[in-house]
């Protein structure tokens, strides 16, 4: 099979289960969102993540099936083939916050993202994920998409930020306040 077949040359793309539409519409902004946030999870496992690589990976795994969706039309033939989000992802997320809270220092101020790569990575991953969020939701309000999808996104941001300061405590590194200015 080769890479390129050159039918998006002019602009379009097919979407999975038939029809082609503009590259630059709703649908294919929301699943490039999803691949874009895939790729910088990559990058926060190359990192490395140690306890956390497992996590990430499960993540991953998960937005392959919200990025299947969203490049599906519902009511498509292939719709019916496509895997399907499972509600036990977003408690699972929810379950794994709670425990990471837990070992975390209480959060009492708004905090500066950075601090080790592998912490950066992940906050850089919540920001994609905000973004995608935000594409999608246009989507969930014409009946195109599931809202499951957008909770899904929605509890994956407050997971990456958790999981962000997961790695900074766990390398020893402190997350950074941030102070707001004086006036």
């Amino acid at each position: 099979m080769k890479i390129y077949t050159k039918t998006g040359d002019g602009g379009d793309t097919s979407l999975f289960g038939g029809g082609r539409v503009g590259k630059e519409s709703d649908r294919v902004e929301s699943y490039g969102q999803i691949d874009e946030l895939n790729s910088v999870l990559g990058m926060a496992r190359a990192e490395g993540l140690g306890a956390l690589d497992e996590l990430t990976k499960a993540l991953q795994d998960q937005l392959f099936t919200i990025g299947s969706i969203l490049a599906t039309p519902a009511g498509s033939k292939a719709a019916a083939h496509i895997p399907q989000m499972k509600a036990e992802w977003v408690s699972a997320m929810e379950s794994a916050i709670d425990g990471f809270d837990q070992q975390l220092p209480a959060l009492t101020s708004f905090i500066i993202p950075g601090g080790t790569k592998a912490a950066a990575a992940l906050h850089h991953a919540r920001c994609v994920c905000r973004r995608a969020e935000r594409r999608i939701v246009p989507l969930m309000r014409a009946g195109d998409v599931e809202q499951d999808v957008v909770v899904y996104l929605n509890r994956l941001s407050d997971l990456l930020f958790t999981m962000a300061r997961m790695a900074n405590f766990s390398a020893g590194v402190k997350d950074e306040p941030w102070v707001a200015p004086k006036a």
